[in-house]
């Protein structure tokens, strides 16, 4: 570069050349350029070296280098340690997070056997609920049943008190005689029998019992005959007597009745013509009948 430029300088001295070379201009400008680049190299490299003298002359010395090491390597073990500390909470962390893992598995299993047995308590209550709405459902059908049966009079169902003519009637059956209408005893004795049921059946009803009769069987010599037949002998009279004294007390019962008679007529056969008796007995009826409506009403008490 020097070169060029000593020769860029002697070629500007020489007139020859300045008339024969009219591009030393040039030259010049080219020359001019190089020169700066030159000096532009030179401030940045006294620059540079500059800069690394005062870093030099700035930087740390040898025992601050020293000291600061040895604190690092102090920053360095405090560091250690912490990172083992951290290091062993974490483990304890992770030992109590599996404890808590194992309790949250017994509380869900725990969770799980509640509802189970809470669905299982709901199942069970629903079908009691059931159960008792049925229950409920047959009682309030038994109940109307039982309060159609109440208001139903089955007695008046089970003895049918009427009449038929001059007769009076207990289900169909005739109680009693009259001439130029013959009925048989067999009829008699079952109406009878019939007079006795409801008579029982009221007083049973009524908690009541008869003073001075006693149920006997048919082998009992001191048993009154409840029957009749149609034998006209001596032994009609007898056996009239015996059936008198089986009617007797049949007709102690509240109404206005004197002794043997009931509306002025006597209920013993022995010596009664059979119209009156027949009428007695159609009071005995009526009378029961009067009883009978008494004790199935309530009015009783």
């Amino acid at each position: 570069m020097l070169s060029l430029s000593y020769q860029l300088r002697h070629l500007q001295k020489s007139p020859t050349i300045q008339t024969r070379h009219p591009y030393l201009i040039t030259f010049d400008r080219l020359y001019l350029e190089e020169t700066k680049k030159e000096r532009d190299g030179y401030i940045a490299f006294e620059k540079e070296v500059r800069k690394e003298k005062e870093r030099e002359r700035d930087g740390p010395s040898k025992g601050e280098v020293d000291t600061k090491i040895e604190k690092l390597k102090e920053e360095e073990r405090f560091a250690i340690e912490q990172l083992k500390a951290a290091e062993k909470e974490r483990t304890q962390l992770e030992d109590e997070l599996r404890a808590l893992e194992l309790q949250e598995n017994a509380l869900e299993e725990e969770e799980a056997e509640f509802w189970r047995v809470h669905n299982a308590h709901l199942l069970k209550s629903a079908e009691q609920t059931s159960q008792l709405a049925a229950l409920r459902a047959a009682y309030a059908a038994d109940s109307a049943v039982l309060d159609k049966l109440e208001r139903t009079n089955v007695y008046n169902d089970a003895f049918c008190i009427g009449h038929d003519g001059v007769f009076g009637t207990i289900n169909g059956l005739r109680l009693g005689r009259v001439p130029g209408v013959p009925v048989e005893w067999t009829e008699i004795n079952a109406a009878w029998g019939q007079t006795l049921l409801l008579l029982y059946t009221i007083a049973r009803k009524l908690d009541y019992t008869f003073e001075g009769i006693e149920r006997t069987t048919p082998t009992d010599k001191a048993a009154y005959e409840l029957y009749g037949s149609g034998d006209l002998h001596l032994g009609r009279l007898l056996h009239n007597r015996r059936f008198d004294f089986a009617m007797d007390p049949h007709v102690d019962f509240p109404h206005q009745i004197v002794k043997d008679k009931i509306g002025e007529a006597s209920v013993k056969l022995q010596f009664s013509q059979e119209e009156a008796w027949t009428r007695a007995l159609r009071h005995v009826l009526l009378a029961l009948k009067i009883l009978l409506k008494w004790t199935t009403s309530g009015s009783n008490g």
